[in-house]
Parts: C-alpha cells; structure tokens; sequence
C-alpha cells in the first residue's frame, strides 16, 4: 500500500507531535484508492484501501484495537478528495505514531509523561493581576482537588514560577495512573505536550474532563492576553492545529473502551 505520510521512516520519532510535524512535510499525493472499509484481522480492526491494508510510515498496518477507532480512523480516509491532505488526518497521524513509535518504546514515553508531573503548568499560579488569578484557580483548583482525591496525589501550588519540588508520595501516586497500554499511553502524551499539563491528561484519560474543557484550562494565561492585547492570526491558525491534534486524542481515548 502506498505511504503518503512519509519516505524516511529510518529515525521515525516516538514523540507523536513530532512525528505530526514530520508527516505534513511531503507533497500532497493524489488520492490512489476508490473505497475505504474497516476489516478485522490478527492486528485489531484494519483501516482497507481497496481491499488492501492501508499502511503506516514504517509499513506497519494501520491498524487499530476497536472497530469504533478504526472506523473513525478510516473516516479520515474517506474525506480526502483529489489529494491526500495529511495535515487534514490527525487522528491517522496520531495512530501511526503510537504503531510505529511508542509500542515500540512505551517505557520512554511514559517517562516523557512522568517527567510534566515534576513541574505541571496547574501548580504554578500569577499572584496578579487578580482577574488571571481568580480564573486560574476556578479551571485549575478543581483538578488539583481532583488529583488528591481520586489519585492520592496531593499537589503544592505556588505563586511564580520558581521550581518547587513535589513529595516524592505524591509524584509517585500521579505516576501511577499514567497507562501503560501504547494507544491510551499515546493519547496522553499528545494531551500532555500539547497542554504543558500532565494532570489535565490525566483528567481526560478518567474523563474527569473533557477535551473542551482541558483545552481552555490550559490556555487560560494565553486567552487572558489575547483578551488584552488582541490576537494574532498566525497565533490562531497554529492553534486550531494543535486543537485538532488535542481532539483527535481524544476521540481515540472515546474509541478505545
């Protein structure tokens, strides 16, 4: 099967934003196939072009472990028009990265996740102005609560941005709920990287919240200033990109059950 995400796959990344960035550089092909289905096989539930199994940049097949996944999956496939647009499949781009990268190395990646929970975006809070603290506390203090309740991980919050190091018992806990199964692992990185928060990924992997919901708490100090001093259009074009990439996270860890 034709590969039109990329040519290189010999240093295929494990980071899954990465590995998003790498597959919108090439040219759009055109669309090589006339049908899209989804069939079952040894692998999961099978993304078929033609009949034929579609393929990942490092011709794995592409393929995923629920129907419901793979179906959205193949939707991608089917809304491509004259061209292949990759930048337009991100929940394709995503399930390549965690076929070909993080089932490979889940270890690494969790690591990767592990390592926001030392400094996460929720614990350090603006002491002004007070309208950014107040809407700080109401998106963030709820999480916090959340992960000493439900994780056993009781979180110090800070004003600044001074490291503060957190209780080893806690760190510990938080670790803890991060999956170890490659797809959910994958869609929490993406939530994390793209968040800057390990705790509102994990918030959504329990569905504590939802992807909306964890997209405005994490952009609460970007919209305070975008209120303020207007915004930039560049800005909000790679924004919608990345939000795209935060909802195709999502849609996976709904799929995935």
């Amino acid at each position: 099967m034709r590969n039109v995400f990329t040519s290189n796959v010999q240093d295929q990344p494990i980071d899954p934003i990465e590995a998003a960035k790498r597959a919108t550089r090439p040219q759009r092909p055109h669309r090589f196939y006339e049908s899209v289905a989804v069939g079952e096989d040894g692998e999961g539930y099978a993304v078929l072009l033609d009949g034929r199994r579609a393929k990942t940049p490092a011709h794995r097949g592409l393929a995923a472990p629920t129907r419901t996944l793979a179906e959205a999956i193949a939707a991608e496939w089917a809304k491509q028009r004259e061209v292949v647009d990759p930048t337009e499949m991100p929940l394709t781009r995503l399930s390549n990265s965690i076929i070909d990268g993080v089932a490979k190395a889940p270890a690494r990646v969790a690591a990767q996740v592990a390592a926001y929970l030392d400094s996460d975006l929720l614990c350090y809070r603006a002491d002004s102005p007070q309208g950014l603290v107040a809407r700080q506390e109401a998106h963030w203090d709820p999480i916090i609560d959340w992960a000493n309740e439900v994780l056993g991980a009781p979180f110090i919050v800070c004003q600044g941005v001074i490291f503060i190091a957190q209780p080893q018992e806690t760190l510990q806990h938080a670790r803890a709920a991060i999956p170890e199964d490659p797809w959910r692992l994958g869609a929490v990185h993406v939530i994390t990287t793209l968040t800057g928060s390990a705790l509102l990924a994990l918030a959504v992997l329990r569905r504590r919240l939802n992807v909306d919901q964890a997209w405005r708490a994490a952009h609460v100090d970007e919209d305070w200033n975008m209120e303020l001093w207007g915004r930039d259009q560049m800005a909000l074009d790679r924004r919608a990109f990345r939000f795209a990439e935060m909802q195709a996270a999502g849609t996976l860890l709904e799929r995935i059950d």
